[in-house]
């Protein structure tokens, strides 16, 4: 029995990667006691592993509305795997369960390489292209995992799902052939993926003359385009503020420029929080995002009604904090790449929705694929001016109107006929930091910072 022993571990010793022993003086298979075992150490291959439908490391087990009848099944490689891939066309679960007409993952042009010069740079040349082309992505212990329900059970055992993935991932992940105007790559997704929190910069079409040399003039906005009024109060003696006079415009030519430039092409700074994107045979990804409008700078001739008068006048002044929730509708086609520094990727089939014991998301029946960590889509520059849609200008106005009933315009010393009878109403600054944020829409922006280097050695986008 000893020497059985003695024999197994042997071979189970020179089956083994790293074998560190002061005992292995040769490459013949040569029996070790108790205690030169025990002074060996060594990591195997490969690894098998398995947390039971009971054991409080089973997620699927534990989650509401969850199988608790359901085993995994882990058997991972304990090395690191390179690889530099081309797929032109990638196409999984089409037709099936989740119906005819569709697939579950449809993506075109998909690159994975390491990350070459993608930090420092992304353009097409000779160098980047090779830095790309050269380099490799590298996954850390990939392994398969199969969901197995009642795996104790030899008559009614059945696999349910199987996964590919790893403990870590580091390279960069393409779709499509570029970035452009024109949407390419991901036709439709089923999986999960995080976007991280990032900031960005939208160029919003203002109105009017520019006072930035060379820039093209653009139309005042009119009331009559059907804008609606703005309202106020304006008052006299600044420590009473009394007595009120109530305004209404009937028509407004105005200008709104950058404050700080002139430039009547104002800046939107974004933010876009962390969120997920998910959804079974999606095309689009629905984001929300927040925008404050740096200071814009008012002017332009209004004709007011007070005191049964039309008045027509000249109005100065500035508009600050302007900030606008923004609905962000994104076809997945404009996202074209992904860092994956350290994402664990995930690409699984299922007969049933379950929970993988790596993954954040319940994975639905059929192909699922997800990027567990949050992916860095870089800083948000679309690389067209926006235009501020009408509902958005309304509600900011009434923000305007607003702060201006609650804060008359002060007509100082000389009193309301100073700003009734002269030539300027001041409105002062209109500070809408407290004010209800307007409601705006973006739709499939082109992403300026999604341009990546084709992995490919001279001048192919795709090889």
């Amino acid at each position: 029995m000893r020497q059985f022993k003695s024999l197994h571990l042997a071979i189970l010793t020179v089956s083994s990667l790293g074998l560190n022993t002061a005992y292995a003086a040769s490459n013949t298979l040569q029996s070790l006691s108790d205690s030169e075992m025990s002074a060996t150490t060594g990591q195997a291959l490969m690894s098998l592993s398995f947390i039971s439908p009971t054991d409080l490391a089973n997620k699927e087990a534990q989650r509401v509305g969850g199988d608790t009848s359901v085993g995994f099944y882990k058997l991972g490689l304990e090395a690191n795997m390179e690889l530099n891939v081309n797929i032109k066309k990638l196409q999984l679960g089409c037709g099936g369960v989740n119906g005819a007409g569709g697939c579950d993952i449809d993506i075109d042009y998909l690159s994975l390489s390491g990350l070459g010069n993608s930090e420092t740079s992304n353009t097409d040349s000779a160098a980047d292209r090779a830095a790309r082309a050269g380099s490799s992505a590298v996954l850390t212990n990939p392994f398969i995992e199969f969901a197995i329900r009642n795996p104790d059970k030899a008559s009614t055992r059945e696999i349910v799902g199987i996964n590919l993935s790893s403990e870590k991932a580091v390279g960069l992940i393409t779709f499509g052939l570029e970035n452009g105007p024109t949407k390419s790559g991901i036709n439709s997704l089923s999986g999960y993926m995080e976007i991280a929190a990032t900031t960005g910069l939208a160029n919003v079409n203002g109105f009017g003359t520019s006072l930035v040399g060379g820039e093209a003039a653009k139309g005042t906005l009119n009331q009559s385009d059907g804008y609606d009024p703005i309202t106020g109060k304006v008052c006299s003696l600044p420590l009473l503020c009394v007595p009120t006079i109530d305004f209404e415009t009937n028509s407004y030519a105005l200008n709104l420029r950058d404050k700080a430039t002139g430039s009547n092409i104002l800046k939107g700074d974004l933010f876009l929080p962390r969120q997920a994107i998910t959804g079974k045979r999606i095309s689009s990804a629905a984001l929300t995002a927040t925008a404050t409008v740096r200071d814009i700078d008012l002017s332009g001739n209004i004709v007011a009604n007070a005191i049964g008068l039309n008045l027509d006048r000249e109005v100065t002044g500035t508009i600050q904090n302007l900030m606008v929730d923004v609905a962000i509708s994104e076809n997945l086609g404009f996202f074209h790449k992904a860092n994956l520094n350290g994402t664990a990727a995930s690409l699984s089939l299922q007969s049933k929705n379950i929970q993988w014991s790596n993954n954040n998301s319940v994975s639905q029946n059929g192909w699922w694929l997800e990027f567990s960590d949050p992916i860095d889509i870089g800083f948000i520059e679309p690389t067209l001016n926006v235009d501020i849609p009408k509902a958005t200008l309304n509600e900011a106005f009434a923000q305007v109107s607003k702060y201006l009933n609650d804060n008359p315009i002060n007509c100082g010393t000389f009193g309301v006929l100073n700003c009734l009878f002269g030539d300027t109403i001041p409105t002062g600054t209109v500070n809408l930091i407290n004010a209800t944020r307007p409601q705006m829409a973006l739709v499939d922006l082109e992403l300026a910072t999604q341009k990546f280097t084709p992995n490919c050695y001279g001048t192919l986008k795709f090889c």
